[in-house]
């Protein structure tokens, strides 16, 4: 591995932010002044744009004949949203859970997980198994956006932070320059066009890194697609959550990895097998292994945020535990290293039975608390929960609540 690698690949990552950030700005801006709403533009063009890095990746690794690093950037993407991103994100406070989430997004999340997992048993990801995935994700956003649009009549509209998209950051640099509607289009389009451009080289350069890096320490492309390219395409996720989380925006970072993790299976892999001529190859590792794992990310993350409808504190250390623990078996077994048959069994048969009887225990006893509360409700006539709010009310930290008092 040689220095002129590591520059391709860092530099690889800039380009795709920088172009992935392009791409939201102007796409967003440009359906606002097309007179999209908010609606429309935060489910749709933002959640895709921010799948945009991996999509570029993802893509050229297929066309380029690195099938591992397609399919290992989507899997290793989804583990580090979930485990890495989240957790952490929840270290810096308690985050909520919003009832939509537990009832829709995150169910969506792991069927998508599991039919990704069904369809690669052969081997292999068609063309028809892609335009399965992506017409289950369209599926999925029309019926978000018809009962949101519904929401809206009554008036609840979903909060969908668009306009922090449109105006924090770069956008204030932008927006003096959209003085008119032509003015506006332009700057949209020159950002959308300079958006793609970055994230096609950035693409190319990081395609073309990884694979040099994973001939020189002769491991597997599927290995650098689930550990370096997987944490570095979800750098943007990481730095949104955390600071919407220090913010005090506690409801914005699960639901954003959520949508992130259901776009990355139904558009960026569904879209992948599509493209791809010969539709994308599935190594064996990833089907015994590393997918059997997205889909239990998923399982797991169902139970936690049930239970208060909250991401605590000491939850996120759990799931970053977990995932430094992934990636340290990931090693070991990359190095076929004498330490991977003990570090094995005791995630097998100790670490992870405990940590699922943990999880088990926990929802059912918030299972017991909603029993006990619905059964309250009922005695004094109180109102069914709204589908978007929590019944339950979250603690503040100590220190909130003396400033309040």
């Amino acid at each position: 591995m040689t220095l002129i690698q590591l520059l391709l690949l860092v530099s690889g990552f800039v380009l795709l932010v920088l172009g992935g950030e392009a791409l939201v700005r102007g796409a967003a801006s440009l359906g606002k002044t097309m007179g999209l709403s908010s609606l429309i533009i935060g489910l749709t063009v933002v959640s895709f744009a921010t799948s945009a890095p991996e999509l570029a990746v993802s893509v050229g690794a297929a066309l380029d004949g690195s099938p591992g690093l397609a399919v290992g950037n989507v899997v290793g993407s989804n583990i580090a949203n979930i485990l890495f991103v989240l957790g952490l994100t929840a270290a810096f406070g308690a985050l909520y859970v919003r009832l939509q989430l537990i009832k829709v997004d995150i169910p969506m999340m792991v069927v998508l997980s599991v039919l990704a997992l069904l369809l690669s048993l052969d081997g292999h990801l068609s063309t028809l198994d892609g335009a399965l995935l992506l017409g289950l994700l369209l599926a999925y956003l029309l019926a978000t956006i018809i009962y949101a649009r519904r929401r809206t009549v009554r008036g609840k509209a979903p909060e969908l932070h668009v306009e922090e998209v449109l105006h924090s950051g770069t956008g204030k640099l932008t927006s003096k320059l959209r003085a008119t509607k032509l003015r506006a289009t332009t700057v949209d389009l020159v950002l959308i066009l300079v958006g793609v451009g970055l994230l096609v080289v950035g693409a190319q350069l990081l395609v073309r890194a990884a694979t040099d890096i994973a001939t020189a320490l002769g491991v597997s492309d599927l290995i650098i697609g689930l550990t370096i390219v997987a944490i570095g395409t979800s750098l943007p996720e990481l730095a949104t959550s955390v600071i919407a989380a220090v913010r005090g925006e506690r409801d914005m970072a699960v639901g954003n990895l959520v949508g992130s993790n259901i776009f990355n299976i139904g558009a960026v892999l569904g879209l992948t097998a599509i493209v791809s001529p010969i539709g994308v190859e599935v190594a064996s590792a990833a089907i015994h292994f590393d997918l059997p794992v997205m889909v239990a990310v998923a399982l797991v993350l169902l139970p936690l945020a049930f239970t208060g409808q909250a991401i605590r504190q000491w939850e996120g250390y759990v799931l970053v535990v977990m995932y430094v623990g992934y990636v340290v078996y990931l090693v070991l077994s990359a190095a076929d290293h004498s330490a991977l048959r003990p570090f094995s069994a005791a995630m097998l048969w100790f670490v992870l039975p405990i940590t699922a009887v943990w999880i088990l225990a926990l929802a059912g006893y918030e299972l017991g608390l909603r029993h006990s509360a619905k059964e309250d409700r009922r005695e004094y006539g109180d109102d069914e929960e709204d589908f978007y709010t929590s019944p339950i009310t979250i603690p503040a930290p100590p220190e909130q609540a003396e400033r309040q008092q």
